[in-house]
Order: structure tokens, then sequence, then C-alpha cells
């Protein structure tokens, strides 16, 4: 008999970490080891509400338990935001493609964030950091609405001081002792900030950051397969059966999250 596909592995929620004021992470331990790699996503149940798509946020190589961190936006990962550590939820997953890691050895890293963006970003970021001797430098940017919408903040003070790795972010609007940048996130791209013919350009977060910073990084030379976008868009089976995610002629969950630009852009209003 053929296996359920949709059959979820019972998982227990560990820990519990507020982030921000709308974001929390779960740290789970899986009935069964769970393996992915950076970029790919999995569906988290809620028993009694449903399930959602959630890019992991913890280390790839972790395989005893799993990290996520959730935004509180609507019935399920209100749901979510209720639950208590020692409750259980189901993983489905892992699925759709992760970030060609080896294509970009011996290249310069541009990884741009927004919002709960930074989550995947956490998880692509660990990868890296594995394999920080096979490449140039990575410079991130992350922009967030306010200092207190910063997640990851105790773990950012540890990664402005790894190896070839500089850090810049910045907020829509700032709070007594923000003593960063203030503005979009498209207005901490520089020209100059990286080598951008031997550079790759990852970019992850709301739609119409990502449409911004796409175009913002167009005008500053990058070619479009240099430009990595993660397109978690509607996804809702997981395994292309349900058609919520096609994106053009792909499925996001399938031939996805992640895609370059060259891939997408030719799609009217990808966004």
């Amino acid at each position: 008999m053929m296996e359920n596909p949709y059959r979820p592995i019972k998982a227990k929620i560990e820990k519990i970490i507020t982030e921000t004021p709308t974001i929390k992470t779960f740290v789970l331990r899986p009935e069964e080891p769970l393996s992915f790699l950076a970029g790919q996503f999995m569906q988290v149940t809620v028993p009694g509400m449903g399930e959602c798509p959630f890019t992991p946020s913890s280390d790839p190589k972790m395989t005893e338990s799993i990290e996520f961190s959730v935004m509180k936006a609507g019935t399920v990962t209100a749901k979510l935001h209720q639950m208590k550590e020692r409750e259980w939820v189901g993983l489905r997953g892992p699925y759709g493609k992760p970030y060609p890691l080896k294509d970009f050895h011996g290249k310069e890293l541009y990884i741009v964030g927004g919002g709960v963006g930074l989550a995947p970003l956490r998880s692509l970021l660990f990868a890296l950091f594995h394999e920080i001797d096979n490449l140039k430098k990575i410079e991130v940017r992350f922009g967030a609405r306010t200092p207190s919408d910063i997640s990851y903040k105790e773990a950012i003070k540890k990664w402005k001081k790894h190896k070839n790795t500089n850090i810049v972010l910045t907020v829509d609007a700032g709070e007594t002792g923000w003593k960063g940048n203030v503005g979009l996130v498209t207005t901490i791209l520089k020209d100059g900030d990286v080598d951008i013919g031997n550079t790759v350009a990852i970019v992850c977060g709301p739609p119409i950051m990502m449409k911004f910073v796409t175009k913002r990084l167009l005008d500053m030379g990058f070619g479009d397969k240099d430009i990595y976008l993660s397109m978690e868009k509607n996804m809702s089976c997981g395994i292309g059966k349900c058609f919520h995610c096609n994106l053009g002629k792909y499925f996001v969950c399938k031939d996805g999250p992640v895609f370059t630009w060259e891939q997408i852009k030719d799609i009217p209003d990808p966004w």
C-alpha cells in the first residue's frame, strides 16, 4: 500500500521563544528524525485547526529538533501562538527545492531580508556558516518596521562577529535608543557593498519588499540569474495537487520556493 503523503509526523513543542510582539519561535522535537536543506519548507499541522507552510529557521544540520519562527497572521497561526510547551503539532515534508549552495562557492553573498523573512534566512545563514571557507564574504541587509520587530536580536550580535560576515539593519520607524539606519531596506543597498560581477543576491520578505529590492538590485547591475527569490506564495498541499501555488508555469511548492529572477521575470505580476 502506498504511504499516505498527507500523514504528518508528530512533534512535541519543546520550547517557545517570543521574538517580537507578533513572532514566536517554536522548537519542536519530531517523533522521527527530520532533515531538510536550506530553502525547503514544511507543512505544520495544528490539531483541529489545519496546517500552514513554514520554512524552518534552524540549522539544517540539526536533525533531532527543528525550529519554526511564526508570525501571527491568521486563524491557524493565531492558534499556534496560543499553544504551550509539551503540546503536539504535526509536520509534513520537507518539500521544494533548496538553495544551490555549491553554486555559491567562490562568490560573495548579498542577503536581503524583511520582516518575518529573516526566519528562512536564518536557516540559510547557518548553512552558509558551515561553508564559510568556500565563500568570499557574506553581506546581510535586513529591514523591520521598528526595532521591536527585529527577530533574533541576540543571535544577530553573534553573527556580526562571524568570519567574513557583515550585517546592516534598518527600521521604518525608530524608537528611543535606536542608533541604526531609519528607512526602507532599499536605502541600505549601496553601490560598492559587493563585487556585483562575482555576487549572488538572495531576497526573502513580504512580496512588496521583494519587488522593490529586486528592482534596486537590477539597477545596481545584478544579472537576472544572480538574484534568488523565496516565493512562498499561497502554498496549501505542498505536493503540487491543489494548484493554489501556481506561478506561471511553475508550482511554487515543487519547483520552488527558491527561484531566480531569470525564471519568473516574464510572469505578469509574479508578486
